[in-house]
């Protein structure tokens, strides 16, 4: 009988705190280049929470799995464009973005046109 109301007791808890807590996001971050993707990747996945990324030159959309418990999708783009990318949310600080490598300033036509 107290094995019973015990266990009555306890599932709802163990269930709440085994919750999946990854959450997947989907957007769009300007870059150009495989400098972009390898600064973009190996900078974000050691953000706090991240679990996987993958930013894509071709399409620009970075695909992320991330603890929704540790950190918030706005953080990671604000964290993005604090590397010089704007996302669809927040533009890169003009500061942050004349930091970037001459060959990934994709605000600049030309060197676009360079690599397509």
């Amino acid at each position: 009988m107290i094995k019973t109301i015990l266990l009555i007791i306890l599932i709802p808890f163990v269930l709440l705190f085994n919750q999946n807590t990854n959450a997947k996001a989907n957007f769009k971050v300007e870059g150009v280049c495989g400098m972009c993707k390898v600064r973009i990747e190996n900078n974000t996945i050691k953000l706090k929470g991240v679990k996987q990324i993958n930013w894509s030159i071709e399409t620009g959309q970075l695909k992320v799995v991330y603890n929704e418990k540790k950190v918030k999708i706005d953080s990671i783009h604000k964290f993005v464009a604090s590397l010089g990318h704007d996302t669809d949310k927040f533009k890169a600080k003009e500061e942050d973005y004349k930091l970037l490598d001459p060959c990934c300033k994709y605000k600049d036509l030309s060197i676009v046109a360079n690599h397509n």
